[in-house]
C-alpha cells in the first residue's frame, strides 16, 4: 500500500469523502440524463445512435416552434433522441477526458485502501475501461451494426459499479471499520 486511508488525517478523509459524493451526485444526474435521452435497452440505444432509417421531409419554409410542457410519459413516447456524428464527437471530445480525470481520482483512492495489489489493478482497470467501452459501444453503433448498443450499456454500468465499488470500500474503512493495531 502507497498510504492508509483509513489511517488518514481526518480533513483527508473528509476530502476524499466529498470528493466520491460529488462523483456520485454527477453520476446520477448522469444516469437521469441517459433515462432521459437514450434509455438503458439495447434498443433505445441504438434508436439514439445508430443511423435513422428513416428519411426525414424537408420542413415548408416557415414554421412555428411552440414550447409546452410535457408530463414524463409523452416525453418517453416522443421519437427517439437520436445523435448524430457531430454530436458524438462533441461528446466524445468532452466525456472522455472528463472520465479519465475521474478514473485517475478514483484510482489515487484505491491506492489507499486496504485490498491485494490484483484487486487494486482489478479495480484500476475498471475505471479507465468501463467508458472506453461505454463510448466504443456508441461509435460502433453508430457505424458498424446497431447490435454494439449492449456494449454502451455494459460500460454505463461498468462505470457505476467502479464508483460503488471504491465510494462503498473508502467510506466503510475511513469511517466505519475499527481501526487495527499494529504489532
Amino acid at each position: 500500500m502507497l498510504y492508509d486511508l483509513s489511517r488518514a488525517d481526518a480533513r483527508v478523509k473528509w476530502l476524499v469523502t466529498c470528493l466520491l459524493l460529488t462523483f456520485a451526485l454527477a453520476y446520477g444526474f448522469g444516469g437521469w440524463m441517459v433515462a432521459l435521452y437514450a434509455g438503458f435497452g439495447p434498443k433505445q440505444v441504438a434508436a439514439t445512435y445508430a443511423p435513422s432509417q428513416m428519411s426525414m421531409a424537408m420542413p415548408p419554409e416557415s414554421t412555428v416552434v411552440v414550447e409546452h410542457p410535457m408530463t414524463m410519459s409523452q416525453f418517453a413516447e416522443a421519437a427517439p433522441h437520436q445523435v448524430d456524428t457531430a454530436l458524438l464527437v462533441q461528446d466524445t471530445h468532452v466525456h472522455v477526458p472528463m472520465y479519465g480525470v475521474i478514473a485517475a481520482c478514483l484510482s489515487v483512492v484505491v491506492l489507499g485502501l486496504r485490498m491485494s495489489r490484483r484487486a487494486a489493478l482489478g479495480t484500476i482497470s475498471l475505471l479507465f475501461a468501463a467508458p472506453w467501452l461505454d463510448f466504443l459501444g456508441m461509435w460502433l453503433t453508430k457505424f458498424l451494426a446497431p447490435g454494439f448498443a449492449w456494449l454502451t450499456i455494459v460500460g454505463g454500468w461498468a462505470m457505476a459499479a467502479g464508483l460503488v465499488i471504491v465510494t462503498v470500500m473508502a467510506l466503510w474503512q475511513m469511517w466505519l471499520m475499527k481501526e487495527r493495531t499494529v504489532s
